[in-house]
């Protein structure tokens, strides 16, 4: 090769390594202000007497996807919904992470083919992900499961990974100690796609500290139907086998996407009860996303919980007022044991911020809604259901 060659080649080379770290470092935060937004309303009045209460409460999420996201969960930020800061502005206790390994580009909530390109891909790839989650949906889940530790380790304390029921003892234990203001986090993942066929996973999982699992998402998958798929589907015989294995291994399932048929059948099937992570009801949001009511009853009745959402899709009117109102349905459609929160934050969706928890705490009270209530929906129903259901140790 000719010196000039050679020159022309470097070149060519630096420009391109150049190029790419500047995607890296302008592209992700670019695509997540443009889908997380912060949702605008007009601005809710805090009483003392709310704030008050509000400071008392044990509050929990179900379902925030900020681990697919470039920012570092510790540090407060100006664009996406959630960080610690944030989390603890608005009194959060736990929040449920959850992890997404694939997304149907032009994703709808009517129709998706599991064929369909993924967006996941080249977001992993601009984001700097390990090569190994370029293809693999098992490898992405564990890429950030272990940014979740990562976190926690880097954490000096303010976030605690919670696993298990000696777990979340110790951090309530904790609640009222000097440095009590610690988040407790959990594990979740969207979709059983990342098990990749191989109930074997399913173990690997749970050993990385997965502790719910849900079966679909936007798309069909070895486990059955989506609400969002084209088949519409039951659970398949991979289904039924993963099911029981998640009841062995005391993994929570969330029916959050699944198929009305997929839901009613591991209702049926399951030993626990299940979760619908995040939701609105039908009843009072009649979105293509929500499950009639009669199937939100068949959860609730066997010890299940819906855990509200704060996007559009889902309850229709996302501000405090509006996600007010669907958990006041809910309290009156299953009663108030079975109703939590989960928001859905950061899994692009315009939506309140986590600073904002306050507001629906007031927003709850001028509905009219018990302080015992309250207290049920925005955490203590979530914190008996662990209690119960997560593994002993």
């Amino acid at each position: 090769m000719s010196t000039r060659l050679r020159k022309t080649t470097g070149f060519i080379g630096a420009i391109l390594i150049l190029a790419y770290l500047a995607i890296r470092v302008i592209s992700p935060p670019m695509l997540e202000k443009s889908l997380n937004k912060i949702l605008a309303y007009p601005a809710v009045e805090i009483s003392a007497d709310t704030q008050r209460l509000h400071d008392g409460l044990l509050i929990m999420d179900w379902h925030a996807d900020t681990l697919l996201w470039s920012r570092d969960f510790l540090d407060a930020s100006d664009y996406g919904q959630v960080d610690l800061p944030r989390l603890q502005k608005g009194g959060m206790n736990i929040q449920m992470l959850t992890t997404v390994t694939k997304s149907p580009s032009g994703q709808n909530y009517a129709e998706n083919a599991a064929d369909a390109p993924d967006s996941i891909t080249l977001l992993a790839v601009t984001q700097g992900w390990p090569i190994a989650t370029w293809t693999s949906l098992f490898e992405r889940a564990l890429y950030q499961a272990q940014k979740l530790e990562d976190v926690v380790a880097r954490s000096e304390g303010r976030v605690r990974f919670i696993k298990s029921k000696a777990d979340l003892a110790a951090h309530n234990d904790n609640s009222g100690a000097e440095d009590g203001n610690g988040l407790a986090v959990l594990l979740g993942a969207e979709g059983a796609h990342a098990l990749e066929g191989d109930l074997a996973n399913i173990d690997r999982m749970f050993a990385a500290g997965f502790r719910m699992i849900g079966l679909l998402h936007f798309f069909d998958n070895e486990i059955g139907g989506s609400l969002h798929g084209t088949s519409k589907a039951g659970l398949t015989d991979f289904g039924r086998a993963a099911v029981k294995r998640f009841d062995e291994l005391g993994i929570i399932i969330d029916l959050a996407h699944a198929s009305e048929a997929v839901a009613r059948e591991v209702t049926a099937l399951s030993n626990r009860p299940q979760v619908v992570s995040h939701t609105g009801l039908k009843g009072n949001c009649d979105s293509q996303r929500n499950f009639p009511d009669s199937l939100m009853q068949t959860i609730a009745a066997k010890g299940g919980l819906i855990a509200v959402g704060f996007w559009k899709a889902a309850v229709c009117d996302p501000t405090p007022t509006g996600i007010a109102a669907a958990i006041t349905y809910g309290i009156g459609l299953v009663g108030a044991d079975h109703i939590a929160l989960g928001s859905d934050w950061d899994g692009s969706v315009e939506a309140i911020s986590a600073d904002a928890l306050a507001e629906i705490t007031q927003a709850l009270v001028a509905a009219g809604v018990t302080d015992a209530n309250i207290a049920k929906v925005m955490g203590a129903n979530s914190v008996k259901f662990l209690q119960a259901w997560l593994p002993d140790s």
